[in-house]
């Protein structure tokens, strides 16, 4: 599984499961563009951390809804990987996340709950070279190689 990013010197990064989806529609991939109260101006992957008791699948769709209002079933597995950051709290993780192709089945507005994140369709290429994380980046490059064939 690829590494990407390098650990916060002087910290010691907790391991965070996660679990993250590709979605196209019309040739661009649903993206999240996160704005924090604390500031910031992210592009990411939809998806998240694993919570207790649930599988990553269960995950997957909760965050995608979550952070989208997006209803998905989630598809095949593109790869896996270890992301290195901060989070807000400032708190180092390392993210072992799964990405998986998904298709989006229907709006729910209700499920989206995280106020400082807002869908955002843009060209898989545009992505790569926008997405904050290396990982994520890197998973749309598979993803767009594999659905090229």
């Amino acid at each position: 599984m690829p590494q990407f990013g390098a650990p916060p010197s002087g910290q010691t990064p907790r391991e965070r499961p996660a679990a993250f989806g590709v979605a196209e529609r019309d040739g661009a991939i649903a993206l999240v563009r996160i704005r924090p109260a604390g500031g910031g101006d992210w592009l990411d992957l939809p998806g998240g951390a694993i919570d207790p008791g649930e599988d990553e699948l269960q995950a997957l769709i909760r965050e995608f809804g979550e952070e989208t209002g997006l209803e998905i079933r989630a598809g095949r597995r593109i790869t896996d990987f270890g992301q290195y950051f901060v989070l807000s709290s400032g708190e180092a993780v390392n993210n072992v996340a799964s990405v998986h192709a998904v298709e989006v089945t229907g709006a729910a507005p209700a499920l989206k709950i995280e106020a400082d994140h807002e869908l955002v369709w843009l060209d898989p290429t545009e992505a790569i070279r926008r997405l904050r994380h290396d990982g994520h980046a890197w998973a749309v490059a598979r993803w767009l190689r594999e659905t090229a064939i």
